[in-house]
């Protein structure tokens, strides 16, 4: 079936795109890291409360609701739930979600090309830092896009169980992945620095990845710290981690310095994803978006 053609970018599409290939991304990235890792009250309490009332943050289920008590912009950007919070769906074929968000996209890679928005798609290669033999893995496998706000809850959890098989971090530009730049910048996804996990699970290998933005060039990931920015990077695996890691389904794996995108994938018939991960549907962590095709043999 032939590709829809992209949608024409309107005149302020055209100027925004512009715009964002002239800004200094990782300039940009390094000024934001200082200033939402200061201490000093009179920033961190005035940012933290604009972000509040501007996203309507709610922080109920944090499992420190006082936004005085956090000692910086990141710490409360980045805070933790209260264990209660997201029940992860108990069911041994339950795909759970891996972050509080908004699903861009989720199907199937067909022809090595996942969709990015209406008529904009790219290549798995490519999303993958051109690695031929990975790519293949998840060929004709579901793909998922997670679009995470400013108000979301930013740390990204495991959909299954897994061990480790290797990172990636691919270097690229940070532009802003909203709505507007998913629907008017062509191989968004692929084009941003990211962090590539894959996992090897019950059900063959899993990638969860990290996409970076605009003000976001620093992921952390459990086993590594903080992978990017380039100049604070700790530990990058291009192979298998050094030591094991395991981790299981609901677990905690990585976190965005703010807001960004997830992108999960499967190898081929091992995954069908549930009606909830329709474009522009809220998901939340934990809940089940999607069921286990088969084990492995």
């Amino acid at each position: 079936m032939p590709r829809p053609e992209p949608a024409a970018p309107t005149a302020a599409g055209h100027l925004f795109a512009l715009l964002l290939h002239l800004l200094p991304h990782h300039l940009l990235g390094r000024l934001v890291h200082v200033v939402t890792r200061s201490e000093w009250p009179p920033l961190k309490d005035r940012l933290i409360r604009q972000v509040i009332s501007r996203f309507r943050v709610d922080l109920s289920t944090a499992l420190e609701p006082d936004p005085a008590a956090y000692p910086s912009f990141n710490a409360f950007f980045t805070r933790a739930l209260r264990p209660d919070a997201r029940p992860v769906d108990a069911a041994p074929d339950a795909v759970c979600c891996p972050a509080d968000g908004e699903v861009s996209e989720a199907g199937v890679v067909t022809d090595g090309r996942l969709i990015q928005a209406k008529g904009w798609d790219y290549t798995l290669l490519e999303l993958l830092g051109g690695d031929a033999r990975l790519a293949a893995d998840f060929d004709a496998g579901a793909y998922a896009t997670i679009y995470l706000s400013p108000r979301d809850y930013h740390r990204v959890h495991m959909p299954l169980g897994g061990r480790l098989r290797r990172m990636v971090h691919v270097p690229g530009r940070l532009y802003s992945v909203n709505h507007l730049t998913t629907a008017t910048l062509p191989r968004l996804f692929a084009r941003n620095e990211r962090v590539i996990s894959v996992f090897d699970t019950d059900v063959g290998p899993m990638a969860v990845i990290l996409v970076g933005a605009t003000f976001v060039g620093s992921m952390d990931t459990v086993w590594a710290g903080t992978v990017t920015p380039a100049h604070r990077r700790a530990i990058v695996w291009d192979q298998a981690p050094p030591e094991p890691v395991v981790l299981e389904r609901g677990a905690e794996m990585g976190r965005f310095n703010m807001g960004s995108t997830v992108i999960l994938l499967f190898a081929r018939d091992r995954v069908r994803w549930s009606d909830v991960l329709r474009p522009g549907e809220a998901v939340r962590l934990g809940e089940r978006i999607g069921s286990v095709l088969a084990p492995t043999t």
